[in-house]
């Protein structure tokens, strides 16, 4: 390391090879992720009793969710990478959507939590907007209150004298481009975390409910018992979600440790705390199914199952 300076040449080959490093590792994974979400979308479609199940629907909704997080998460790596300058005009919808699908995820994992709830408790007398034709309601209210935040944010930064405008000149596209002022990043902080504490009491109190008064009442201990465990397990996926708030510990302590360069200290933070999340969330969900996880069995790997006509397109038994 002592002799970059003596040798740019040295230092530019070896940052290039960083950069291609780094990209061989990121999109195969994320190919490997859009297969998976694929074949799963494609089970729900093809299955009609995925799509009257209001988990299942809400599941996909994760799915689509994720996908477009980790697409505009995975596109604005990959400008960075390259180094590549875009327009605000061309940037911030990337980072809007990157925002807006981030802020979704603790929301849906809420809103999956209650369904078990509601599921458990009222299953003769659901509310009519927890049915499997109304949950678009749902939905799109998650999708409304998760697009004020960063648009709350912009308005913030519109009136500041040194916001980047729509003349600007071309930037590395990353959230330093909107986050200008401390009012900016003061509000989105308090956001966050009002957020995230609202979520995990929400999924705290589906699980404590359930706990109590399953002794109480006489209700199928095996459904009961699939839904305390589902719970769990989104509280696990928010765990998941709130590891990318620790890049400034992680950053602090790469620093005093370790010699790293700064690029290679924000890759690690972006493999380790919001890629690898994101990628692990949803299959660990989808694959702990066991309905969903048999279906995928036989639609990835029991390809002679399209010769026969018998078991084209079957089903799976029950909706779990």
């Amino acid at each position: 390391m002592h002799n970059l300076t003596e040798f740019p040449g040295n230092a530019t080959t070896n940052k290039s090879l960083s950069v291609i490093i780094k990209v061989c590792v990121v999109i195969p994974l994320f190919c490997i992720f859009l297969y998976c979400i694929a074949v799963m979308l494609h089970i729900f479609v093809s299955h009609r009793q995925y799509l009257d199940s209001t988990r299942y629907i809400l599941f996909a909704f994760m799915l689509i969710n994720d996908t477009l997080q980790l697409l505009s998460s995975v596109l604005l790596f990959l400008f960075v990478m390259g180094q590549v300058k875009l327009s605000i005009v061309y940037c911030a919808p990337l980072l809007f959507l990157s925002i807006v699908t981030f802020l979704n995820t603790p929301l849906i994992l809420a809103i999956m939590s209650l369904e078990r709830y509601v599921a458990i408790f009222y299953p003769l007398q659901r509310p009519a907007t927890w049915r499997s034709d109304r949950i678009w309601v749902i939905i799109l209210s998650l999708w409304l209150t998760s697009c004020i935040p960063p648009i709350v944010i912009y308005c913030i930064g519109a009136r500041d004298p040194a916001a980047v405008g729509i003349l600007s000149p071309p930037a590395l596209c990353n959230n330093d481009i909107t986050n200008i002022s401390r009012i900016q990043v003061l509000f989105k902080v308090s956001i966050y975390i009002l957020l995230f504490a609202v979520v995990a009491v929400v999924i705290l109190f589906t699980y404590l409910r359930i706990l109590l008064e399953t002794r109480k009442m006489r209700l199928n201990k095996v459904s009961v018992s699939k839904a305390m465990y589902t719970v769990l397990l989104h509280g696990f996926q928010l765990l998941l979600c709130i590891l990318a708030f620790i890049n400034p510990i992680t950053e602090t302590l790469i620093v005093l440790h370790a010699n790293w360069l700064p690029e290679d200290i924000a890759f690690f933070n972006y493999f380790c705390f919001i890629l690898t999340p994101r990628l692990l969330s949803p299959l660990i969900y989808g694959f702990r199914d066991e309905n969903l996880k048999g279906t995928i069995r036989e639609t990835i790997f029991c390809c002679s199952d399209r010769v026969k006509p018998g078991k084209r397109g079957k089903p799976a038994s029950g909706t779990g």
